[in-house]
C-alpha cells in the first residue's frame, strides 16, 4: 500500500500563509526556511520539497503579495466619479503598504540577496498594474485627466510609495492631522496638475 502523500496543496498553502505572517512579524532578518518550517509546524525538508529552496519560497511570497494587493484593490467600489475612484485607490494602496511593510519591501525593494526576480516574476504585478491603468484610463476618458495612462499610473504608484515611505519614517508630520493633510495635498496636487 502506497504511503499517503504528505506534501499536499493544503500544506503548501499553509506554509505560504505562514511565511507571509512570519515575514510580517520577524521582518527580513528573521525569515529563513527553518523559521518558516518551525512556524508552520512542518520540517525544513517539507519546505524545500514544496518550494525548492529559500529563493523559491521567497518567489511564492512575492507572488502572494501581489495577489493580496489585488484582493484589496478589488474591494474598491466603482463610482460615477473616476477621479474620486483614483483617490480611493491611492488610499487602499497606502493602507496595504502600511499594513504589510515587510511584504511590500520584498515586492518592491529586493531585500534578499538570494532572490532576484526574473522578468516573468516582475510581471507578477501585471494584474495590479492593469487594474490601476484601467482606473486611470477611466479618468482620462472622462476628460478629468490628460496624459498617457501608463505614465500616469506609474507616477501615481511612485507618489503613493514615496508618501508611505515618508509616513512610515515619521517624516510626513508629527500629528495624524498633518499627515492626512499632506497626503491629501500630494495626491490632489498630482491629479489637479494632470487635469489641465
Amino acid at each position: 500500500m502506497p504511503r499517503p502523500k504528505q506534501r499536499t496543496p493544503e500544506l503548501r498553502d499553509h506554509v505560504l500563509s505562514t511565511a507571509v505572517e512570519l515575514l510580517a512579524r520577524e521582518g527580513v532578518s528573521g525569515f529563513t526556511a527553518r523559521s518558516v518550517a518551525r512556524s508552520a509546524d512542518t520540517s525544513p525538508p517539507a519546505v524545500y520539497e514544496l518550494f525548492g529552496d529559500r529563493a523559491g519560497l521567497l518567489r511564492e511570497v512575492f507572488f502572494e503579495g501581489f495577489r493580496l494587493l489585488r484582493r484589496e484593490l478589488d474591494t474598491l467600489p466603482r463610482s460615477e466619479n473616476p477621479r474620486a475612484d483614483l483617490v480611493a485607490l491611492a488610499d487602499v494602496y497606502r493602507g496595504f503598504l502600511r499594513e504589510h511593510p515587510a511584504l511590500a519591501q520584498l515586492m518592491f525593494s529586493r531585500p534578499f540577496t538570494d532572490f532576484d526576480p526574473s522578468q516573468s516574476e516582475l510581471h507578477a504585478g501585471a494584474s495590479v498594474r492593469t487594474f490601476i491603468i484601467t482606473c486611470v484610463r477611466r479618468a482620462i476618458d472622462a476628460g478629468l485627466l490628460h496624459g498617457d495612462e501608463t505614465d500616469v499610473a506609474h507616477a501615481l504608484v511612485a507618489l503613493v510609495q514615496g508618501l508611505v515611505a515618508a509616513e512610515n519614517s515619521e517624516r510626513l508630520g508629527s500629528t495624524r492631522a498633518s499627515v492626512e493633510r499632506r497626503w491629501s495635498l500630494g495626491v490632489n496636487a498630482m491629479l489637479d496638475g494632470l487635469s489641465r
